[in-house]
C-alpha cells in the first residue's frame, strides 16, 4: 500500500501538511512559553481565577503528565493541564489554560458541537478500528459490500474531526474573549495569545485534511476493483 502511486499523491501532502502543523505549534508554543504575562499568574490560577469569575464551582484544576497534553474532562468535571502549563506564568501557558476553560464553558451552556463530539466518540473507536479491516478483508476477498461497510464505519472518523473543528475554534474565541475581559492579559499580550491558539487550531484542521483523504484514498482503492 506504501508504494501504491495514488496513495503517495494523495497521503504524502496530508502527511506533510501534519508535519508543518506540529512544527508550527511546537515553535509557537516554544517562542510564547518564554514570554511572561504582566500580572505573572499561572496556567492553573489563570484557569482558576476563569471559574471563579464565571461562576463555576465545580470543575476541579488539576496537572497531568505529558507536553501539550491540556484538556478539559467533562466526565470527571476537571481541567487538566500539562505541568509546564500548570506552572507557567507565560503567555503560552495564560493561552491554553484559557482554551480548556473555554470547553468547561461550553459544557456548561450545552455547546451542541461539543455534545455532538462526545455523543460521536463510541463511533469512532468502532470505526477507526474495525473500519480498515472491514475494507481491507472486503478487497483482499473481493467482497466490495463488505469494504463498502468498512468505508461507512471509517467516515465516523472524518464526521468526527469535521464536528471538531467548530468546538475547537469556538474554545479558543471564548479564551481570547476571556483573557481580554478579565484583564489576564494586557495589550499586546493577546497578539501572543492568539498565536498560540491560531497555531493549535491549524493541527485540527491538518488532521481532519487527513482523514478526508484517508478516506478518499479507500474508496479510491475501491472503485479500481469495479
Amino acid at each position: 500500500m506504501v508504494f501504491d502511486p495514488i496513495y503517495l499523491v494523495l497521503m504524502v501532502p496530508a502527511m506533510v501538511l501534519m508535519f508543518l502543523a506540529q512544527a508550527r505549534i511546537k515553535g509557537t508554543y516554544h517562542r510564547y512559553s518564554q514570554i511572561p504575562s504582566s500580572l505573572g499568574m499561572t496556567g492553573a490560577e489563570v484557569a482558576q481565577t476563569i471559574l471563579a469569575k464565571k461562576g463555576i464551582n465545580q470543575v476541579r484544576v488539576e496537572p497531568v503528565a505529558g507536553e501539550l497534553s491540556d484538556h478539559y474532562d467533562p466526565g470527571a468535571k476537571t481541567v487538566r493541564l500539562s505541568q509546564a502549563i500548570y506552572e507557567s506564568s507565560s503567555l503560552a501557558a495564560a493561552a491554553v489554560a484559557a482554551h480548556e476553560c473555554g470547553h468547561v464553558l461550553q459544557d456548561v451552556q450545552g455547546y451542541q458541537f461539543m455534545n455532538l463530539r462526545a455523543a460521536l466518540v463510541p463511533t469512532v473507536n468502532l470505526g477507526s478500528n474495525l473500519g480498515p479491516i472491514l475494507i481491507m478483508a472486503g478487497l483482499f476477498l473481493n467482497w466490495l459490500n463488505l469494504a463498502w461497510l468498512g468505508v461507512g464505519l471509517f467516515s465516523a472518523v472524518l464526521v468526527f474531526h469535521l464536528v471538531t473543528l467548530p468546538v475547537e475554534f469556538d474554545a479558543s474565541s471564548r479564551a481570547l474573549r476571556l483573557v481580554d475581559e478579565l484583564g489576564i492579559l494586557q495589550g499586546e499580550e493577546n497578539k501572543g495569545a492568539r498565536a498560540v491558539l491560531n497555531a493549535a487550531a491549524l493541527t485540527y484542521v491538518a488532521t481532519a485534511f487527513y482523514a478526508f483523504l484517508n478516506l478518499l484514498y479507500y474508496v479510491v482503492l475501491i472503485n479500481r476493483r469495479r
